[in-house]
């Protein structure tokens, strides 16, 4: 089940050497990053054909971030050498079992370029992953800025470079002027954009999602509980990190290096009940696994949460790429709390999976109608025409139970982990394209936003009787949002939800708000049509 496997660990040691070497010789600006342009002068010297080189860039970028790091450098390197010898260029060819063997390729020229390159202080760095370091704290200084300047389009080395240049540009001043960090999503940070990609799993209390976590990393982690009982109560962020240890929600909340700023808008009561886990693990320097408590059901509902558990689980999945809901073939009914955080799903259903757990614990004929159960209820709650895809299997470390579902319920199993498996392994390599999906998603949330906000504003009149007409905006908000929607033709699907908005809205003063500024909602306008388009061309596969 070796989700994600990495070149430089197939890699000799003298080897990696000679390409670490090699790759501060690619790398023309000492970032750390070998760009499109590196890369043509650069692999050239292999006298490859511009198809094979293609396919190189292709299998050595496969997570699409417009760059080669150092561990997708020597993927390129060995990827190279298979061509010369005359083998065919492909995903598998990496996973060879002699890639350790494999000798560097053939590169004409390349003596005199290491020549060049040696004297110059800036490539005396004999490890290039230091070297990415300035090009980090670059960007963050771009957030921290108080200043307007532009950012110059040479410190841009990546697609995700790019998207916060953008953001810091073009779009956040749009969002601050109309206070939408206060009514959907805070501001982003740097980390925002840097962060893994996060995996969520929901589900009432003991459906396996401790213990779905715990299979695919092959190990328990810190602070993981697993009972028949609810034991999991908080929020547990499972990630990569240099030891094991478990660091308290409120501190996890202010670390400038992790995307969670955003959960102190829920106050000390859900911080307390939020953790982050991390460990040295292969998997979770790819992913990052977020744990959640158990959904209530029937009496124990009735106990209210200290923390607004539905804002939470919404909040982080719009983070998320993918959202796990587990079931469990004796608990299919779905609680008015479930409804509820199944509703906060709105608008991130490409992201949701769902997987019946534990099937093994139900022999072939009351599988069936348990799937059956299930299609059912989901229908009733998701609202959707199209039918949610189900994986049915038993994620734990125990043999499957044969002699409840047979040789055929076996093969079955192992077939629905094989596809829920990939799904998960082409998160890393999707992540960056999720990333200017949610990029494009927030922009045009954003605008929408400012349509609205400016709107009310222009409904309030200029002297007497301000509280009421507040008020009556409020209680017809829903017919407010229909005007907006009418006066810029904009998809009603794109609004954001109203109770929530009126809710967000009575704490303010409508008065105060910006009126309508077209030239900011034309700037962003340019950059969803123009600039973003742009970016990604100026990225893509060099050999194309």
């Amino acid at each position: 089940m070796d989700i994600v496997s990495s070149p430089i660990g197939t890699c000799s040691r003298e080897h990696q050497k000679i390409y670490k070497e090699w790759f501060s010789a690619a790398d023309s600006d000492g970032d750390g990053r070998i760009t499109g342009n590196d890369a043509i002068k650069f692999f050239a010297m292999s006298k490859l054909s511009r198809a094979e080189l293609k396919q190189v860039w292709a299998l050595a970028d496969s997570k699409r971030q417009g760059f080669l790091g150092l561990n997708e450098f020597i993927a390129a390197m060995q990827l190279v050498s298979l061509a010369q010898a005359g083998n065919e260029i492909t995903q598998d060819a990496l996973t060879h079992s002699e890639l350790d063997s494999l000798k560097p390729p053939v590169m004409e020229g390349l003596d005199i370029l290491l020549a060049k390159t040696k004297p110059s202080p800036k490539k005396s760095n004999p490890d290039p992953d230091v070297s990415s370091q300035p090009q980090v704290s670059l960007t963050t200084q771009w957030f921290s800025s108080k200043s307007a300047k532009k950012i110059p389009l040479c410190s841009v080395t990546s697609i995700i470079d790019g998207l916060k240049r953008l953001y810091i540009e073009k779009l956040k001043p749009l969002e601050v002027t109309y206070r939408f960090n206060d009514f959907a999503s805070p501001l982003l940070t740097n980390s925002d954009f840097d962060a893994k990609p996060m995996v969520m799993l929901l589900g009432q209390y003991s459906t396996g999602k401790t213990t779905f976590i715990k299979h695919l990393l092959r190990s328990s982690y810190p602070g993981a509980h697993i009972g028949p009982e609810p034991t999991t109560d908080r929020f547990v962020v499972v990630m990569s990190g240099p030891d094991e240890r478990s660091i308290p929600g409120n501190t996890v909340a202010v670390q400038a290096d992790m995307p969670f700023s955003g959960l102190t808008t829920f106050g000390t009561a859900f911080l307390s009940k939020f953790e982050c886990s991390q460990m040295p693990h292969p998997l979770l320097e790819h992913i990052t696994f977020v744990d959640t408590p158990g959904v209530l059901s029937g009496e124990k509902q009735r106990t209210q949460r200290s923390y607004d558990f539905t804002g939470v689980t919404s909040w982080f999945a719009a983070k998320c790429d993918l959202i796990l809901l587990l079931f469990d073939p004796h608990k299919l009914d779905v609680s008015d709390e479930f409804k509820r955080v199944i509703g906060s799903l709105r608008g991130h259903d490409d992201k949701i999976r769902v997987v019946l757990n534990k099937a093994d614990q139900v022999d072939t004929q009351q599988l069936m109608r348990v799937y059956g159960a299930l299609m059912w209820s989901l229908g009733k709650v998701l609202n959707t025409p199209e039918v949610m895809r189900v994986y049915i299997g038993s994620f734990n470390d125990k043999p499957i139970n044969e002699a409840a579902v047979g040789p055929i319920g076996k093969e079955l199993f192992e077939r629905e982990q094989d596809d829920l498996l990939s799904d998960l392994k082409d998160i890393p390599k999707k992540a960056c394209d999720r990333r200017i999906n949610e990029f494009v998603k927030r922009a045009r949330a954003a605008k929408i936003h400012a349509y609205i906000i400016s709107h009310l504003k222009k409904e309030m009149p200029a002297m007497i009787g301000k509280a009421k007409a507040q008020q009556r905006l409020i209680d017809n908000l829903e017919d407010e949002f229909a005007k907006v929607q009418r006066e810029f033709h904009l998809p009603a699907g794109d609004f954001p939800n109203v109770e929530h908005f009126k809710e967000v809205l009575s704490g303010y003063s409508i008065d105060k708000f910006e009126k309508l500024k077209p030239k900011m909602i034309q700037t962003v306008d340019d950059m969803l049509g123009y600039e973003i388009p742009e970016l990604l061309r100026s990225f893509k596969n060099p050999y194309e």
